[in-house]
């Protein structure tokens, strides 16, 4: 953006009026997040936030960086692509269940994030006025610390529910990247883990054919092995590939 003199194109158009504000949607890692943010005078960033993905991308510490410069914040995939809110496992509902409060697990997942003090606005994908009906009721009361602590430690239980259900045990450390193939391993295996977790192929299904269309998907595995003696957690990773692949591709 620098070397296209875009932040300049930016002031224009604000000065001339032709835009109010500036901002940009975010898909990367925090450090990233951290230099763009610093490499202007941005008015707002939109990042992915839930109660499952408060370490992820740009996460909890983007969310506070962005706070810390005055800028507003936009929040999508507040119910990760449907995952929060489809194929929910007994467990899980038994948790949201334990409670005399009677919520959605749509109305949990956008009432976490609303309760957020750093967040303006929650994006919600909706197919049907129903869902519409229920998201403008919901933020009726999706306010600024609305949620006891009661409340939020159940939060916290039925993310230990999710994370139980992982398949690889991935901590995303890097240390077998980068791939001379151009695999994303970590995001290849987390894709994975996300069939596992939430049993909902719709959204890593299409990061998965995002991958792949950047050539760096399981697919491109050619099970060389180097990543094996880098893995610090000693994953069969060729093992793992494999199965994305398979689970990915089988259609």
């Amino acid at each position: 953006m620098i070397e296209c003199d875009v932040f300049e194109f930016l002031d224009s158009a604000i000065e001339d009026g032709r835009i109010g504000y500036a901002g940009f949607s975010f898909h990367d890692e925090y450090e990233v997040f951290k230099d763009i943010v610093d490499s202007y005078n941005w008015s707002f960033s939109q990042i992915q936030y839930n109660y499952m993905d408060q370490n992820f991308q740009a996460g909890r510490a983007g969310l506070e960086y962005s706070a810390s410069k005055n800028m507003g914040t936009v929040i999508m995939e507040p119910l990760r692509g449907g995952c929060l809110t489809k194929n929910i496992s007994d467990d899980i509902k038994s948790i949201w269940d334990s409670t005399h409060i009677h919520r959605s697990p749509a109305e949990w997942a956008l009432r976490y994030v609303w309760n957020q003090p750093q967040v303006n606005v929650v994006l919600s994908g909706m197919s049907a006025l129903e869902q519409v009906v229920e998201n403008i009721q919901i933020a009726e009361h999706g306010k600024v610390n609305s949620l006891t602590d009661d409340e939020l430690e159940l939060y916290k239980k039925v993310k230990d529910a999710y994370n139980s259900k992982i398949h690889v045990a991935c901590t995303g450390c890097n240390y077998c990247m980068p791939c001379k193939m151009g695999v994303d391993i970590p995001l290849n295996l987390n894709l994975l883990n996300d069939v596992y977790i939430y049993k909902n192929m719709d959204k890593p299904s299409g990061n998965y054919a995002f991958l792949s269309a950047k050539k760096m998907s399981a697919s491109s595995c050619t099970e060389c092995g180097e990543c094996l003696d880098k893995c610090t957690q000693n994953i069969p990773i060729n093992k793992y590939l494999k199965e994305t692949r398979e689970t990915f591709e089988k259609v």
